[in-house]
C-alpha cells in the first residue's frame, strides 16, 4: 500500500469512499463537485492499483487545519490504512505550518488512541462552521470536535 496525493482521475473513487460509510451514519455525504474542488486537499491510500482509503486537510486559518473525510474501502478496514492516512495527514499538515489540526469525528476512539483530544465545538473559530450552514444536521449535530496540537 502507498500514500499519495489525489489526481483528478482520483475523485469518483473517493466519493464512492466517502458516501459508502456516509450511508452508514459514519461521516457526511461528500458530491462529486465537492470532491473535484478540494482535490489538492486530499491524499489517497492505493493498493493493487485501487484506491483503498482516502483523506483531506482542509486548512481554515493560520495555524488551524481540519481532518475530513477519512475513509477506508470496507475489505480494507481493520489494516492500518485509517491510521496510516492519519499519520500522511498529520505530516502534511505539520509541513504546511499548521500547529492545530482538528476533526469533527463519530470515531472517537480511533482519533483518541491518536493523541487527539475532546474539545468543546464552540471553542472552534466561526470560520469553522461555515460548511455546518448546509449540513442537514447543524441543529442536531452529533459529531465529536478533537483536536491535536502538533
Amino acid at each position: 500500500m502507498t500514500i499519495r496525493s489525489a489526481r483528478m482521475p482520483d475523485a469518483p473513487a473517493i466519493c464512492e469512499l466517502i458516501n459508502y460509510h456516509a450511508e452508514r451514519g459514519r461521516m457526511l455525504h461528500r458530491s462529486l463537485e465537492d470532491v473535484y474542488s478540494t482535490m489538492r486537499a486530499f491524499l489517497v491510500a492505493e493498493a493493487d492499483g485501487q484506491t483503498v482509503g482516502c483523506v483531506a486537510v482542509a486548512v481554515t486559518w493560520t495555524d488551524l487545519a481540519e481532518v475530513r473525510s477519512l475513509a477506508v474501502a470496507p475489505q480494507w478496514l481493520g489494516r492500518g490504512v485509517g491510521s496510516a492516512l492519519l499519520a500522511a495527514a498529520i505530516d502534511d499538515a505539520r509541513r504546511l505550518g499548521v500547529r492545530k489540526l482538528f476533526a469533527l469525528t463519530y470515531e472517537k476512539d480511533f482519533f483518541a488512541r491518536r493523541g487527539f483530544e475532546v474539545l468543546d465545538r464552540q471553542t472552534l473559530p466561526e470560520k469553522v462552521w461555515r460548511e455546518c450552514i448546509a449540513c442537514p444536521k447543524r441543529d442536531c449535530c452529533d459529531e465529536t470536535a478533537m483536536m491535536l496540537t502538533l
